[in-house]
């Protein structure tokens, strides 16, 4: 390598964000240095020349949209938010993965101001980017008119080989072609180094050809340096407007460092002297570190500065807007400051005793209604939407051509369909959902966790919820994952006894801004519980409550979620019979029931009586919190079996009987 001489600002701009980057890493001990030298250009000409953003008001809903999917190079992005006007400033760079700052190690959307999506597990800011470029194209069809663009950017990404290798990258992919997203533009880092080595020991496919014929449109800029080049790509990728487009950059990881080029320079950092003699190969002092040079800055505002200007001519804009759209304008507003139609729970059905229906139909239902009264719901299923009763058949899906429509058809991608709802959940303007069967709730796992996460309000519908599934057997009968989801800090899991109690499960999925919910859902039909005779199903708003008391403090207590809660009851009775008191609790969610003070819990879980017998078809684990050292659980701690859905549910235990003598037993061991 040779000395290089700093000739013009870009280069001393570019460089100043490179040792931004690199000395943050430097103090912390920890980072990754490389993709920071090597992408500073092109991240550089992007936030320069392109971006529009203003750093006054991160939020204002017409900014393009910048991700960084390869999260680990976060350095790179506080070096951009601090340079070019964020309320970042220079003690926190310095504070670079330290306890309390807002610059952790991978970026946080509700942390530091100007990150759109937490990104740090590859592959998941690739998909958030189309689900903001989703956003982007159903809010524009449903809110621009004739002299008025409220919503018209475009969505940006620095992607990485890994985030390429990541399967829910290439799920997503594969939709973002289909619906032709011509306004969303990612730059891939192609340097052909990941973590433990060369690429080429794992990852030789012809990536232009893949994303080719996942119809989107590839562009190479063949020397990452040239800044002029990756400007003109840009600007081809603006022109194609039918096509997402992939402008493969080739860039030399750790670029201007004795590691570049090697893995070396990915995770861990140059160590002094490298990162002196980085600097001094680009001409930089080598003792100077978090230094700005005069007029960079100056030069960085200048593309804040535009994003300024740009927003007061679209306040300008709404405020015409707002006059002959009265309408528009008042849902644009309220549907972005995360509200709610005034009527949005209205006209929902009613569900009488003596009826029986699955609470997936119930939940179908349900939806049909929240689809009327709020004109932003969108959402679709992973090609099981017959499945998970949500719309599909005969309803207008988003497609080219039909972005205003607001069913998805996100194909069987569930990672994917995870990770795009977490983007359009960040866009604001709409309330998503999605719908699976509940064992593939692990598929989307990563998305799920970063949705909770980020607090990102995402509805789940996960139905099938049960060895009730039957015949297709312990490949697709659930046991573990109900409990799996409740570990999940922040996501809300409901798992309603009856149609009534699916009613409400909606009102606070829809009702809840901070965070996902997912809701269990059963496909057997279930008995509607009597309200007249019992508790009213709005009390799952308190997460548990006692559906029917005994009289006087009870002899034992029976607790149940979902479809086990009929069963319960029926024992109820026939202990009853026998003149033992029991109560029975139906507890559709642990984290909302948690959440109650301790006088409330008690009131239903009555410390004085250890004697409970807790009953969930799926593993027992989870229940011991609420029954006790003299409790039992009936539950399923093996994989299930292949049958009819009555006989499978029978075969672990699931009946009256059974129920009634383990009940027997508990009190019998008083």
């Amino acid at each position: 390598m040779t000395e290089k001489n700093i000739t013009t600002i870009d280069e001393l701009s570019i460089n100043t964000i490179r040792f931004l980057a690199t000395d943050m890493v430097q103090k912390a001990n920890s980072g990754h240095p490389g993709l920071p030298l090597g992408a500073a250009p092109m991240a550089y000409v992007l936030w320069s020349r392109f971006l529009r953003f203003n750093p006054n008001d991160p939020k204002w809903p017409n900014r393009d949209r910048f991700i960084l999917s390869a999260g680990h190079g976060s350095a790179l992005l506080y070096s951009l938010l601090h340079l070019y006007g964020y309320d970042l400033p220079l003690s926190e760079l310095e504070r670079f993965r330290q306890l309390g700052s807002k610059t952790p190690g991978h970026p946080e959307s509700v942390l530091t101001p100007g990150i759109e999506v937490t990104t740090g597990p590859l592959g998941q800011g690739f998909g958030n980017g189309i689900g903001i470029a989703m956003a982007e194209k159903f809010l524009a069809t449903k809110y621009n008119r004739d002299g008025h663009k409220l919503i018209d950017h475009y969505t940006y990404s620095i992607v990485s080989d890994g985030d390429l290798m990541e399967g829910v990258a290439s799920e997503a992919a594969s939709l973002a072609g289909h619906l032709k997203l011509g306004k969303l533009i990612y730059l891939y880092d192609d340097n052909k180094i990941s973590l433990d080595g060369p690429t080429s020991l794992a990852f030789t496919e012809n990536v232009q050809e893949r994303f080719k014929a996942y119809d989107w449109h590839t562009l190479t800029v063949e020397d990452g340096n040239d800044i002029n080049a990756i400007e003109q790509a840009i600007k081809d990728a603006q022109a194609e407007t039918d096509r997402p487009t992939l402008i493969s950059v080739k860039t030399i990881i750790g670029y201007g460092s004795p590691l570049q080029g090697t893995n070396k320079v990915h995770g861990s950092p140059l160590g002094v002297d490298n990162l002196k003699k980085t600097k001094e190969f680009f001409g930089w002092d080598p003792e100077k570190n978090f230094f700005i040079p005069e007029g960079v800055k100056d030069h960085l505002s200048e593309a804040g500065e535009r994003g300024a200007k740009l927003q007061d001519l679209w306040n300008t804009d709404f405020g015409k807007y707002k006059e002959s759209h009265v309408q528009e304008a008042h849902d644009f507003t309220l549907s972005f400051d995360g509200e709610l139609p005034e009527q949005w729970d209205v006209d929902f059905p009613v569900f009488k005793a003596g009826d029986a229906l699955a609470t997936r139909e119930a939940s179908g239902k349900v939806l049909e209604v929240l689809r009327k009264n709020v004109p932003w719901l969108i959402g679709g299923s992973a090609d099981l939407a017959s499945s998970n009763s949500t719309p599909g058949k005969g309803d207008e899906s988003f497609q080219p051509g039909h972005y205003d429509q607001r069913n998805i058809w996100f194909g069987v991608r569930e990672h994917g369909m995870g990770a795009i709802l977490n983007g359009m959940a960040s866009y604001g303007g709409t309330r998503v959902y999605g719908g699976t069967f509940l064992t593939f709730s692990d598929y989307m796992r990563g998305a799920i966790r970063l949705a909770a996460l980020t607090k990102a309000p995402v509805t789940y519908i996960f139905t099938h919820d049960s060895v009730a599934l039957g015949e297709d057997g312990p490949t697709h009968q659930p046991v573990e994952q109900v409990s799996s989801l409740r570990m999940l800090p922040n996501l809300t899991v409901i798992r309603p006894a009856d149609a009534n109690e699916t009613i409400f499960a909606w009102k606070i999925a829809m009702s809840r801004l901070k965070g996902p919910v997912a809701l269990i859902l059963s496909r057997q039909k279930l008995p509607v519980i009597d309200q007249e005779k019992y508790a009213p199903a709005s009390n799952v708003e308190k997460g548990a409550y006692i559906l029917s008391d005994s009289e006087g403090e009870p002899d034992i207590i029976l607790i149940a979620t979902g479809s086990e809660v009929h069963l319960i009851l029926e024992v109820q009775e026939k202990l009853v019979a026998e003149g033992i008191k029991a109560r029975v609790v139906s507890l559709p969610s642990f984290e909302i029931f948690n959440q109650q003070d301790k006088v409330y819990r008690d009131s239903v879980l009555s410390p004085n009586q250890p004697k409970r017998l807790a009953v969930e078809a799926g593993v027992t684990l989870p229940w011991y919190k609420y029954i006790g050292s003299e409790g039992d659980v009936i539950g399923i701690d093996t994989f299930g079996e292949s049958g009819e859905g009555n006989a499978v549910l029978a075969h672990f235990g699931f009946t009256t009987e059974n129920i009634y003598n383990r009940a027997k037993a508990l009190l019998k061991n008083s």
